[in-house]
């Protein structure tokens, strides 16, 4: 089992190469949809043979699949290919963003799959790499630039393999005695920090996790909570004897920065947080709180009152050993922007507003 092979992988897909899924129950070679052209879907694809692998999610779109299905985001299906079926229609196959713009597609049929454990490994692949789960199928005879095997993609984001890489003090607007630590694994390439704040002494630290958001921390979006929220957060953390600002590395509720604005797309046809990302074939949260355990491990912390309205955050942080002594309500006023946000987040993720 090795993640080394899954990180080869995750770069083959998105720069749009071949790659080789295997598992017990047999092997897929695969092109990434959003990766391909139609010169490199020729080289891959000469017989324009190669079926379409997708979510149920997506697929229940398509009328492929039921209700039940679309709710397990690792279930595949596989699309048969038809001869209209070239790289930007499968793209559009692929994008539920187009289809307003590309409404009349089908019909489709959909085919057993030879090897589902595999195609469940290549959805959960394409996620990590933050690209649309969605692949053509082609033969297992030809060339591909990788080969992974179904325990290397299960592997490669275990956040046992995270580590301190360096830390450094670090003076901030909302406190000058701050230190910044960074952590990073070998099998992946976004590092995480930890923002510590005060004196440390035996009472538990006021902790915030806070999932990145460039568009919400760094652009000031409306259409979020997020910057407001790291923002008030560093100051409920200065006020405190002492507490930690987790920043994971984790956009989209972990469905990456592109997808996340995919997402923001289809809220605009209509679709709420969570349904947007359904039908991306995504999570309604793909994120992964033993990350932020870890990182609390390695500091040196069991005990935390976490600053939170998400009750999943203290079962994931509880779940991974880390004992939640106190929840601390995050709350501010909403703006007209994200009103419906913070209302699906309420009615639908269960948040405490």
């Amino acid at each position: 089992m090795s993640a080394r092979a899954a990180a080869r992988a995750i770069d083959a897909l998105r720069r749009g190469w071949a790659v080789t899924v295997r598992a017990d129950d047999g092997a897929l070679r695969l092109m990434a949809i959003e990766g391909a052209d139609a010169v490199t879907l020729a080289a891959f694809d000469p017989e324009d043979r190669a079926d379409l692998l997708i979510s149920a999610a997506r697929a229940q779109t398509l009328k492929l699949a039921n209700q039940l299905a679309a709710a397990d985001p690792d279930l595949p299906v596989l699309i048969a290919r038809t001869p209209w079926i070239d790289a930007a229609a499968a793209m559009a196959i692929a994008d539920p963003v187009r289809d307003l713009a590309s409404p009349l597609k089908g019909p489709f049929q959909a085919k057993a799959l030879a090897a589902p454990r595999a195609a469940k490994a290549a959805l959960r692949l394409a996620r990590l790499a933050g690209i649309l789960p969605a692949f053509f199928v082609g033969s297992t005879e030809g060339e591909s630039e990788v080969v992974v095997e179904a325990p290397d993609v299960a592997a490669y984001d275990d956040a046992a393999h995270l580590a301190i890489a360096t830390r450094a003090r670090l003076p901030v607007s909302t406190a000058e005695n701050a230190e910044i630590v960074a952590f990073r694994s070998p099998d992946e390439p976004r590092e995480h920090v930890a923002l510590v704040i005060g004196q440390r002494n035996s009472s538990p630290p006021v902790v915030r996790l806070h999932s990145e958001c460039l568009t919400g921390d760094v652009l000031g979006s409306l259409k979020c909570d997020c910057g407001p929220q790291l923002h008030e957060a560093l100051h409920r953390i200065a006020d405190a004897q002492w507490g930690v600002l987790l920043y994971l590395r984790q956009e989209g509720r972990g469905i990456g920065l592109v997808n996340k604005l995919r997402a923001y797309a289809l809220q605009d046809q209509g679709f709420d947080t969570v349904d947007a990302n359904v039908r991306l074939g995504f999570a309604i949260d793909a994120r992964d709180f033993s990350v932020a355990a870890r990182m609390l491990d390695l500091l040196g912390i069991g005990t935390v009152r976490l600053l939170t309205n998400n009750p999943q955050k203290v079962a994931g942080l509880e779940g991974a050993g880390i004992r939640v002594a106190e929840r601390l309500p995050l709350v501010l006023p909403a703006n007209p922007y994200n009103e419906r946000y913070l209302a699906t987040k309420r009615d639908r993720t269960g948040h405490q507003l």
